[in-house]
C-alpha cells in the first residue's frame, strides 16, 4: 500500500503576506496556519505526508516555502513561478533553492491564457518538464481550458495538475460547460486532477454539502479514471466550511463509492500524487534522469 498523501494544502502567516482572495467573510482563515496546526489533523485522518502549495504570487512566498521544506511530513512543494513571463520565470527558477520542490503554480483566476502560446513560455514549460516539475493550474473558462490543453499537447512530457475539480458550478448545478472542459482536459494523458474544493465553492456554499459534489466527482471519475485523480484537502481554506477530517472523509468516500480496486484506492490516496509530483525522488535523481533523456 502506498503512502497516504494530502496533495494540496497551504501554510501562511497573515502579517507576512497579503491574500487578495481572502475577504472579511473568511473570518476563520484570518489567522496563522503552520505545520504544528496541521500535524494533529494528519494523524487523526491517517495521512502520512503532504504537498504544500503556494498561496501568494510573490518571490517572498518562495522563501517562506523553502523554510517549510524542513518539516518531515512535507513530501513536496509547489512554489510560485510567474509562468506568463517565460524568460523572467526561468530566471526565478534558477534563483530558487527549495528543497523538495516538485512543481510550480501561479494564480490565474479567469484571466486569458493567450500567453501560453508564446515561444518563451513554451521554452519555460519544456524546461519545467526536463526538471521533472509539474504545473498546477485551475482552468475555468472554455478559453482557458483550450489554452491548457494546447500546451499539454505541445509539451507532452509536462505533468499538469488541475486543482479543485476544475471549479465545478456546484451552486447552480448547470454543468454543461464545465463537463466539456473536463472532457478536453481528460483527453490529455499528461493531465491529472485533484479531488478538492476551492475557495469559490466554499464561499458560495452556505454550508458544507458533500452530496452536491457527487455528480461532479462522478463525471471526473468517468473521464479521468481513478489513476489520474488525487485526494487533496485544501487546508486551511476548507476550514471555511468544514473540518479537515470530515472533508477528507467525504471527498474520499465520494470517489470510493465507485467500487474501486485496491490499486485504484492506492492511486487515489497517494499513488497518483507520488507519480505526478515525483515524490520521494531527490534533485540528484531527477538530474540523472534529465541527463539520460538528453533534456537540457
Amino acid at each position: 500500500m502506498s503512502q497516504v498523501i494530502d496533495a494540496h494544502h497551504h501554510y501562511w502567516r497573515t502579517a507576512a503576506q497579503e491574500q487578495p482572495w481572502r475577504t472579511d467573510a473568511h473570518h476563520v482563515l484570518k489567522q496563522d496556519f503552520g505545520p504544528d496546526d496541521l500535524v494533529t489533523e494528519l494523524d487523526a485522518a491517517g495521512v502520512d505526508a503532504t504537498v504544500l502549495i503556494q498561496s501568494v504570487d510573490e518571490r517572498a512566498e518562495n522563501n517562506r516555502l523553502a523554510d517549510y521544506a524542513r518539516f518531515e511530513r512535507t513530501a513536496g512543494i509547489v512554489s510560485w513561478l510567474p509562468v506568463s513571463q517565460g524568460t523572467q520565470a526561468i530566471a526565478e527558477l534558477e534563483r530558487l533553492h527549495i528543497p523538495k520542490q516538485r512543481g510550480v503554480r501561479c494564480l490565474i483566476a479567469r484571466d486569458p491564457l493567450s500567453w501560453l502560446q508564446n515561444a518563451d513560455v513554451i521554452r519555460l514549460f519544456n524546461e519545467l518538464a526536463s526538471r521533472g516539475l509539474a504545473w498546477d493550474v485551475v482552468p475555468v473558462t472554455p478559453e482557458q481550458t483550450a489554452a491548457v490543453t494546447m500546451l499539454a499537447r505541445a509539451v507532452p512530457e509536462l505533468r499538469i495538475v488541475v486543482d479543485h475539480l476544475g471549479r465545478p458550478p456546484v451552486e447552480s448545478g448547470e454543468g454543461e460547460v464545465w463537463a466539456a472542459n473536463i472532457g478536453q482536459l481528460a483527453a490529455c494523458d499528461n493531465v491529472a486532477m485533484k479531488v478538492s474544493v476551492g475557495i469559490d465553492i466554499l464561499s458560495a456554499w452556505p454550508r458544507w454539502d458533500a452530496q452536491m459534489l457527487r455528480p461532479f466527482v462522478d463525471h471526473v471519475v468517468s473521464k479521468f479514471g481513478v489513476d489520474r485523480l488525487m485526494l487533496a484537502s485544501n487546508w486551511p481554506v476548507v476550514l471555511h466550511r468544514q473540518s479537515y477530517g470530515n472533508a477528507w472523509r467525504d471527498l474520499r468516500e465520494l470517489v470510493e463509492a465507485h467500487n474501486l480496486s485496491q490499486s485504484e484506492r492506492d492511486a487515489l490516496s497517494g499513488g497518483t500524487a507520488q507519480r505526478w509530483y515525483a515524490l520521494g525522488t531527490s534533485v540528484e535523481d531527477r538530474e540523472v534522469r534529465r541527463a539520460d533523456s538528453g533534456m537540457r
